[in-house]
């Protein structure tokens, strides 16, 4: 066995000998002794080529605008005028008339109210007269209906409207007074200065006084 072994390794080694002898020499494989010692190498994998960029607003192509239409002149329309004659004519205040109080019937302490346009302007009467008892608190309670403020009077310079104020019988209850003030209904916020009549003996019950809506006559504002 041991002589089989050598004659391998012998073998073995006189063949190693032989292929180092035919091998290529250091001139030959490197091609010279000024040639270069490696050959350059190159990348395996390609690079991706990069996607084209979207175009930017700035380089999109100008588009020409389109010409603009010539628009019509508009003509003015006139201001539109009311078909009531009276659109124009503002609520009667206690700054636009006189005030006067006259005794009517004293059984039931009532008074015909008077009042007349002093200025130069028509002036239209609302509702009920405000009207306050003297020192006494309240005022008088409102007597029928009145019409709305297209039915309203219209009192020119000079005319006047009337209502009836009644302090009611003597109940026992009441008090007398010497005086009234009224105001003007003008369904609105104006402050107005009480316009003020003299009642000698005005007896005023605090459940039967009333006053009418203003009239334009005297026997209608006495009646209701």
């Amino acid at each position: 066995m041991s002589t089989v072994r050598r004659a391998a390794v012998v073998l073995a080694a006189v063949s190693a000998l032989a292929l180092t002898a035919c091998g290529p020499t250091d001139d030959d494989a490197g091609g010279g002794a000024g040639g270069p010692s490696a050959s350059p190498t190159t990348s395996a994998t390609p690079t991706a080529p990069s996607a084209p960029s979207a175009p930017s607003a700035s380089s999109k192509p100008s588009t020409t605008p389109e010409p603009t239409k010539p628009t019509k002149p508009t003509t003015p329309k006139p201001p539109k005028s009311s078909t009531d004659p009276d659109f124009d004519v503002f609520p009667c205040s206690t700054f636009d008339v006189k005030f006067t109080a006259a005794l009517a019937e004293p059984t039931t302490s009532s008074y015909l109210l008077k009042i007349t346009n002093k200025g130069a302007k028509a002036c239209r009467v609302l509702g009920h007269p405000v009207v306050t008892f003297g020192s006494l608190d309240g005022q008088a309670t409102e007597r029928g209906t009145a019409p709305g403020i297209e039915d309203a009077i219209r009192l020119d310079p000079g005319e006047s409207a009337y209502a009836g104020l009644m302090g009611g019988a003597n109940d026992g209850k009441g008090k007398t007074v010497d005086s009234i003030e009224m105001t003007m209904n003008t369904e609105s916020d104006l402050a107005q200065t009480p316009l003020k009549a003299s009642t000698p003996g005005l007896y005023v019950s605090p459940d039967k006084n009333s006053v009418t809506a203003w009239m334009d006559n005297a026997e209608d504002a006495l009646s209701l």
